[in-house]
């Protein structure tokens, strides 16, 4: 029978092994950092950073953060920092050591909201870095399936109505169902 260590949880770490080593060679991480060139952030960030002062927040590494969130299904800014803070691959991928501190959830959202409101800068690094996944193949635009349900809205907590909107949901559904089965003749099946 084994037994645990349980006191070896708080002895600082020694070894010889990198962070390289550790993030698996077919790692979604590595693929984007291999086919995706990221220069574009601070081509187009360097005009809304100061050249004084306290450096800021890399900009590529808000980018970064930014994209892991959607690519790994998180489903906000405080989960992706959390989920950098034990994730190797993601420190990897955004060139944080293991003692280095990650950016706090507030500073990037206040960053992204201060350098990128009132320009089209993000804009313009979304639709390049979506361009360079495309053309590598990780995304395709051909179609977008949503799963959601139209609800009125209505400021009143205490009173409210859910109201579903069928003939939308009936004709996306009908145009969804159209195309599979349009694809699916394509590909010699049955519709």
């Amino acid at each position: 029978m084994y037994r645990a260590h349980p006191e070896k949880r708080h002895e600082p770490i020694q070894t010889q092994t990198t962070l390289d080593q550790l993030v698996p060679q077919d790692h979604l991480v590595r693929k984007l950092d291999r086919h995706i060139d990221f220069s574009i952030v601070h081509r187009l960030c360097a005009p809304l950073y100061s050249n004084t002062g306290t450096p800021g927040i890399d900009p590529e590494i808000i980018i970064k953060i930014i994209l892991l969130g959607p690519l790994f299904n998180i489903r906000s800014v405080r989960q992706t920092v959390k989920e950098v803070q034990t994730n190797l691959a993601y420190r990897w991928f955004l060139g944080l050591g293991i003692d280095e501190k990650v950016p706090d959830h507030s500073t990037i959202s206040q960053a992204y909201r201060r350098r990128f409101q009132g320009n089209d800068v993000f804009q313009q690094i979304f639709e390049d870095i979506v361009g360079q996944a495309e053309a590598h193949g990780f995304v395709s635009g051909r179609i977008l399936i949503t799963d959601s349900t139209h609800i009125r809205a209505n400021a009143n907590k205490k009173k409210f109505d859910k109201v579903e909107v069928e003939r939308v949901v009936n004709a996306i559904e009908g145009e969804l169902l159209d195309r599979v089965n349009e694809e699916r003749s394509d590909r010699g099946k049955k519709p």
